[in-house]
């Protein structure tokens, strides 16, 4: 494989995951359209939001089981194509019911992509929390654009085209996945599907020092995360009064700072240690929150915006943690499993954020999320000058 062709993949690992975060993150500037449209609560949206998040993160464990025996290559082409087609299911639901369905789908084939991609590149880069890092800003790219495009699209044809744009580019990104990448080999291609699942001890994988520590701390900045993707744009018009375009713009500013935010982390994890990056993504995120919240004027705002952008990019430094921790044979497997237990249990920050607004408003149900960054950012302290271990 050579230099060319190995930075061919990276570039379009990086797109397929730029289609299913766009996919994902185009319904978040059209929530109030899809609320208004259906007649249904914040709190039932936040729950049609939760599913999608939770298939997702199901989705994790099966794709590196899948892709150890079909290959990667396969995988990443159903995750693409399966993303545009259900953003298609998602712009023609009838009734509140078939939307959460299609949203149920849509979480599942999307979740098919990073787990495939990350073992992949991990086999592929000698420094592969860089290369991780840049794959992953295919997400904060995604969320530059959807937003904008989204709201635009929303105000002037409605939500229903807002959500079918992820077609139009999903649709080009797969077909150019397919032509220019490889077929990969499966690392274990005559292991019946049950006996992978059997042949791993998956709570002993969990239980062991060096995952179950992270696990907790992804969980945690999962949760918050989870929460700001969400309902972003919808505190911003809520709390801030901005306009469904200004707070599209908003949510892009996040997203810059996400992409900035991945690109460093994922550096400075190969190059200063793993613990100290994510520490410093969940310090962003704790300082952020209550600025954005509680903030006065315009500075104090967009401070927010970015702290917090940095503080949801701490993926790209504790998912080379975790393949650190794994033995090459259990980085398909083992790495799935711990993606789908935090990306299932962080999941749940849809929801949370979405029933404390109802019960208690928008102010308090942000600020809640600085609680686990807080928390997380305490733990890896602590963990370094106490020399726990974890």
């Amino acid at each position: 494989m050579n230099w060319q062709y190995r930075y061919s993949v990276l570039t379009l690992c990086m797109l397929a995951f730029f289609v299913t975060y766009f996919a994902r993150l185009a319904i978040s500037p059209v929530v109030p359209s899809i609320v208004a449209a259906f007649e249904i609560t914040n709190a039932l949206m936040g729950l049609a939001l939760t599913g999608m998040w939770l298939a997702y993160g199901l989705a994790q464990f099966p794709s590196g089981i899948l892709a150890d025996k079909y290959g990667e290559r396969v995988i990443i082409l159903i995750a693409v194509g399966g993303t545009s087609v259900m953003s298609l299911a998602l712009a023609v639901s009838p009734v509140y019911g078939v939307f959460v369905l299609a949203l149920v789908g849509l979480g599942g084939v999307a979740g098919l992509h990073y787990t495939v991609a990350t073992t992949l590149l991990s086999r592929t880069f000698d420094d592969f929390g860089t290369a991780i890092g840049i794959h992953s800003i295919g997400g904060p790219l995604a969320g530059l654009l959807a937003p904008v495009v989204a709201a635009w699209v929303g105000v002037r044809f409605g939500w229903r085209p807002a959500v079918a744009v992820t077609a139009a580019v999903g649709i080009p990104i797969f077909l150019l996945f397919w032509w220019r990448v490889r077929p990969t080999e499966p690392r274990r291609p005559d292991e019946p599907l049950r006996d992978a699942v059997r042949s791993n001890s998956l709570v002993e994988l969990c239980a062991r020092p060096s995952v179950a520590f992270p696990l907790l701390i992804a969980i945690a900045g999962t949760y918050a995360a989870q929460g700001l993707l969400s309902f972003f744009p919808t505190f911003l018009i809520a709390v801030r009064e901005y306009t469904a375009t200004e707070a599209g713009v908003a949510f892009s500013a996040f997203f810059v700072a996400r992409v900035l935010g991945q690109s460093v982390l994922g550096r400075t994890s190969d190059t200063y240690g793993r613990d100290p990056s994510i520490a410093g993504s969940m310090l962003a995120g704790a300082v952020g929150l209550p600025l954005l919240v509680l903030g006065p004027g315009t500075i104090a705002i967009a401070a927010g915006v970015v702290l917090t952008g940095f503080g949801s990019s701490f993926f790209s430094a504790i998912d080379p943690r975790f393949i650190d921790a794994l033995p090459d044979e259990q980085r398909g497997t083992g790495f799935g499993l711990v993606r789908t237990v935090y990306t299932v249990v962080g999941a749940s920050g849809s929801v949370g954020v979405g029933l404390t607004a109802d019960l208690f408003g928008w102010e308090t149900a942000f600020g809640s999320l600085a609680i686990p960054f807080v928390a997380s950012f305490l733990a890896l302290t602590a963990n370094r000058a106490f020399g726990f271990g974890y």
